[in-house]
């Protein structure tokens, strides 16, 4: 292989934010755009796992969890020193928003495969980690959950924030999580996440 493989999906918030820190550290990957609805046998052969991302490295190496795509990138090239922080406090707030935050924010954004209670309902249940996210960047002028500057944490945890604005921008924007908001808004217009979002058409194997 001439360049790393990457299999992704170009609105997973996973596989956005593996982009993202693929790209900070200058690392040109093949992409292949998955069709999440037709899986490639090749993906699915190297992970059984069935999701994206998946990295594979020049030495077959397989990297199929996307903080660990993040953490090998920023450990090959760190420019901006995402991984210069408090890497405990880090671990833990990204451990909180993929295992405690996500499925509340599924069920806020596909309210209507959870009948049992109310999309305000869902939203308030996700609205613990909003809070404490908010609080956070109040502590740092607004600029990062931990350190003045964007760390691993704040890049591992964005694209989910971004979700969870798009269900309702209007409400995110006119609520009382200010610094969030802008937060946000500062990340989705920088060269970091913009780069990473061209749009691609599905990888079709050549057996040729």
């Amino acid at each position: 292989m001439s360049y790393p493989i990457l299999y992704s999906f170009r609105r997973c918030p996973f596989a956005i934010r593996s982009r993202m820190a693929l790209a900070k550290a200058g690392i040109i990957c093949e992409h292949r755009e998955v069709n999440l609805k037709n899986k490639p046998d090749e993906m699915l052969t190297i992970s059984n796992k069935g999701t994206v991302p998946v990295l594979v490295l020049e030495n077959g190496d397989v990297i199929d969890e996307s903080l660990d795509i993040m953490v090998w990138a920023l450990h090959q090239n760190d420019p901006d020193h995402w991984l210069n922080t408090n890497i405990q406090q880090a671990l833990q707030l990204i451990n909180e928003n993929d295992f405690e935050f996500k499925p509340e924010l599924d069920r806020y954004k596909y309210h209507i495969r959870y009948p049992q209670y109310s999309q305000q309902h869902y939203r308030e249940q996700a609205e613990h980690l909003i809070s404490k996210l908010d609080t956070l960047l109040k502590k740092k002028c607004g600029t990062g959950f931990i350190d003045e500057t964007p760390t691993l944490a704040d890049v591992a945890i964005f694209p989910f924030i971004r979700q969870f604005a798009g269900v309702d921008r209007k409400w995110f924007e006119g609520s009382s999580f200010s610094d969030l908001v802008v937060w946000l808004q500062r990340i989705e217009h920088g060269e970091d996440f913009l780069s990473v979002m061209q749009k691609y058409d599905f990888w079709i194997p050549n057996y040729a």
